[in-house]
C-alpha cells in the first residue's frame, strides 16, 4: 500500500496533471512540477514549481502554465506551422507569437474558465519582465504586442497590467498597417492553415514581407523533360557563335592563351612540388606544424559550445553610462533603500567585529623572552633541568583574501531584488574594506532579449543544427578588488538603469569570474553568487536540449568546488540554490538578503567548524 504523502501541494499537482492531460487529449502526455523554467516536449510539459505553502501567485501560475501548453498541445499542429513558418527571424517570431495567441484564444472561446488561469501567467510574465516600465515602442517587442492584439481581438478580454502596455505601444502601428487583414480574424480562428495564412498576410503589411520566404501555396511549375533545356535563348546563341568566331579570327591568339594557361598549370605544380620538398627536407624528429585546434569554451566541460563570442562583451560599469547618468542612478538607489541602509549597516559592523576579534589573537611560544608560558610549568616542575619557556602575543592579519559579489543581473531581478543587491554589495565592500579585504563587485547578463547579433549570424547561416549558447553576453565589472570603494561608489546605480537587465547565462559567468580570481595573487578567494533562478536564455534553450545552460552551470561549480582553489557559497532568492551549490542558502524573501550575505560571509571567518558549517549551510556528506 503507499503510504500518503504528507505535502499538502500533491493532491493539487496530481488533479492539475490528470487536468492538463484531459484538455490536451492526450493522456500519455508526462506532466513534472520543477522550479526549473516551463517547457514543452514532444514527451510532455514541465510546469512552475508548488510548494508546501500553495500560494495564490503559485497556484494561478501553474494553472495558466498548464492551460496554455494543453491548448497548444491540442490545437497546434507542427506540420502545418512549419509549412508557412517564414524564414526571417523576426517574422517568425510575429508568426510564432500570432499562432500560440490563436490556440489560447480558440480555448477559451471553447473553454472560457481557461482565460483567467492564462490572463495569471502573463500578468506573471509581464510582471516578471517590467513590461509595464517600458514607454516607447522601440524597447516593447513587436511579436509579442501582435500576439497579445490578436488575443485581445479573438475573446475581447482586456489584457493584464503590463501586457497591455506592450500592445497599445504598438497598436496604432499595427492597426494601421494590417486593419484591413485583422477583420478576417474570426473567419479562420479554428483553422491553423488558414489563419497561417493570414498571419503571413499580416507580417506583409507590417513591412515584413522579404522575410517571408516562399509562397507554400504556390503551385510549383510543372518539368517538361528537356525540351525547353535544349532551347537556346538568342543571347546565348550569339554569344557562343561570336565566341566561335573570334576563335577563327584568331588562332594565334588562342593558342597563346592556352600556352598561358598551361604556363600557370606547371608553375602551380612546381610551386606544390617546392612545398613538398621544404616539408621532406626538415630536420629528423621535427614534425611539420599544425594549426592548433581551437580552445574549449569551457574548463569545465570541453563540449560546451558557443556559436559565436564575436558580440561578448566585459565591460567596466562607467562605460555603460555617462558619469551624470550614474550620480542620478545612485541617488535614486540610495533614496529607494535609506530604510535599509541602517539594518544592513548593523549587520556589517557586526561582521566587522567579528574579523577584527580574530586579527589580534594570535601568540608566539617557546621562545627565551617575553612573558612567562604558566601553561608549561609543569614541564619544568617534572624536570627542573627543563628552561623555562617564554611566548610573546603579536598582531596578526588575516591571510591576504579577497572577495568577489557575483550578482545576477537578469530582468527576473528587476525591482527590489536587484536594488537591496546593490545596496548590500555597496555595504559589504565598505565594511570588507576597513577590514583589509579586498573585494570585487561583478555582475552578469546578456546585451539583447532573444540573441542578438549572435542570432541573426546563425540565421543568416542557415541555422546550423545545436549551435550551442546563442546570445551575446555582457559581464560587467562594477568594482574592481583594486579600486578604492569611494572611486566606484556611482557604479552601482548602474543596476538601476533601465533596459540594462536582461537574461541570465550563469555558467559562463561563474567561469568567468573564477578566472578572474585565480589571477588575484591573495592567498585566499572568496567568490559569493546572487540568484534568483535558473540559467534561462530563450535564444540559446529553443534551439539546444532543455537542460543546455543548466548541465553547464553545474560542471562550472563541480570545477570550482573540486578545485578548493575558490571558497564558493551561493544565496538564492526565492530559487533553490541548495541543489547547485554545496555551501548555499536559499531565502524565500528579499528583504532578507543582507542579514544572509553577513552571515555568510561570518561563517567563513568562524573558527569552530561546526558554527562554520551551520552557518554556511553545508550540506552533510
Amino acid at each position: 500500500m503507499t503510504k500518503p504523502s504528507d505535502n499538502p501541494a500533491d493532491p493539487f499537482k496530481k488533479a492539475l496533471a490528470d487536468a492538463t492531460r484531459t484538455m490536451a487529449n492526450d493522456t500519455e502526455m508526462t506532466v513534472t512540477f520543477s522550479v526549473d523554467p516551463a517547457g514543452m516536449t514532444k514527451e510532455g510539459v514541465r510546469l512552475p514549481q508548488v510548494s508546501r505553502r500553495m500560494s495564490r501567485d503559485e497556484v494561478l501560475l501553474a494553472r495558466g502554465t498548464a492551460d496554455a501548453f494543453a491548448l497548444r498541445r491540442k490545437y497546434h499542429n507542427e506540420a502545418t506551422a512549419l509549412r508557412y513558418a517564414p524564414t526571417g527571424q523576426l517574422a517568425r517570431d510575429i508568426y510564432e507569437a500570432m499562432e500560440l495567441a490563436r490556440c489560447e484564444a480558440v480555448g477559451a472561446r471553447a473553454m472560457p474558465g481557461t482565460a483567467s488561469n492564462i490572463d495569471a501567467k502573463i500578468a506573471h510574465e509581464a510582471e516578471r519582465k517590467g513590461y509595464s516600465q517600458i514607454t516607447s515602442a522601440a524597447d516593447a517587442p513587436l511579436p509579442l504586442a501582435a500576439g497579445y492584439l490578436v488575443r485581445h481581438l479573438a475573446t475581447g478580454r482586456d489584457l493584464p497590467k503590463g501586457a497591455d502596455n506592450v500592445m497599445n505601444l504598438w497598436r496604432g502601428f499595427i492597426e494601421e498597417q494590417a486593419s484591413g487583414t485583422l477583420e478576417n480574424l474570426d473567419h479562420v480562428l479554428g483553422d491553423q492553415a488558414a489563419f497561417a495564412r493570414l498571419a503571413r498576410k499580416v507580417i506583409a503589411d507590417l513591412g515584413y514581407g522579404d522575410q517571408l520566404g516562399d509562397d507554400p501555396d504556390r503551385e510549383e511549375p510543372e518539368e517538361d523533360g528537356g525540351e525547353e533545356e535544349a532551347e537556346e535563348s538568342p543571347e546565348d546563341s550569339g554569344s557562343e557563335s561570336q565566341d566561335s568566331e573570334e576563335s577563327e579570327a584568331a588562332p594565334e591568339q588562342s593558342q597563346e592563351d592556352q600556352d598561358d594557361e598551361s604556363q600557370a598549370q606547371v608553375t602551380m605544380e612546381d610551386s606544390a612540388d617546392m612545398e613538398q620538398g621544404d616539408e621532406s627536407e626538415l630536420p629528423e624528429g621535427e614534425a611539420p606544424l599544425e594549426p592548433p585546434p581551437p580552445a574549449a569554451h569551457s574548463d569545465a566541460d570541453p563540449n560546451y559550445t558557443v556559436y559565436t563570442t564575436d558580440f561578448d562583451e566585459e565591460i567596466m560599469a562607467e562605460d555603460l553610462a555617462e558619469p551624470a547618468e550614474l550620480e542620478r542612478l545612485r541617488a535614486y538607489l540610495d533614496q529607494q533603500l535609506e530604510p535599509l541602509k541602517g539594518a544592513v549597516s548593523r549587520l556589517a559592523n557586526k561582521l566587522q567585529r567579528r574579523l577584527q576579534a580574530q586579527q589580534n589573537r594570535s601568540w608566539l611560544f617557546d621562545l627565551e623572552e617575553g612573558t612567562l608560558d604558566a601553561g608549561r610549568l609543569a614541564r619544568v616542575v617534572a624536570n627542573p633541568t627543563t628552561p623555562l619557556s617564554f611566548k610573546q602575543e603579536k598582531d596578526t592579519e588575516f591571510r591576504d583574501t579577497v572577495v568577489t559579489l557575483l550578482i545576477d543581473n537578469s530582468g527576473s531581478m528587476r525591482g527590489r531584488p536587484i536594488s537591496i543587491a546593490a545596496i548590500c554589495a555597496d555595504v559589504l565592500a565598505r565594511t570588507l574594506e576597513r577590514c583589509s579585504v579586498k573585494v570585487e563587485i561583478l555582475g552578469f547578463t546578456t546585451r539583447a532579449w532573444k540573441g542578438g547579433q549572435s542570432r541573426e549570424r546563425w540565421l543568416a547561416q542557415g541555422r546550423p543544427l545545436q549551435p550551442g549558447r546563442l546570445n551575446d553576453l555582457r559581464h560587467i565589472v562594477y568594482k574592481s578588488a583594486d579600486a578604492p570603494w569611494r572611486r566606484v561608489r556611482p557604479n552601482l546605480g548602474l543596476m538601476m538603469k533601465e533596459g540594462l537587465l536582461k537574461e541570465n547565462i550563469d555558467g559562463e559567468a561563474l567561469e568567468w569570474a573564477h578566472r578572474r580570481m585565480l589571477r588575484r595573487p591573495e592567498a585566499r578567494r572568496i567568490m559569493m553568487v546572487i540568484s534568483d533562478g535558473a540559467p534561462v536564455d530563450d535564444s540559446s534553450l529553443s534551439v539546444n536540449p532543455a537542460n543546455f545552460l543548466e548541465k553547464h552551470l553545474r560542471d562550472v561549480i563541480a570545477m570550482v568546488e573540486k578545485r578548493r582553489a575558490v571558497e564558493l557559497i551561493a544565496i538564492g532568492i526565492g530559487h533553490d540554490v541548495t541543489r547547485y551549490y554545496q555551501r548555499a542558502v536559499t531565502i524565500t524573501d528579499v528583504e532578507q538578503l543582507a542579514g544572509a550575505m553577513t552571515e555568510q560571509l561570518a561563517g567563513l571567518f568562524e573558527t569552530d567548524p561546526r558554527k562554520r558549517n551551520r552557518a554556511l549551510g553545508k550540506r552533510a556528506g
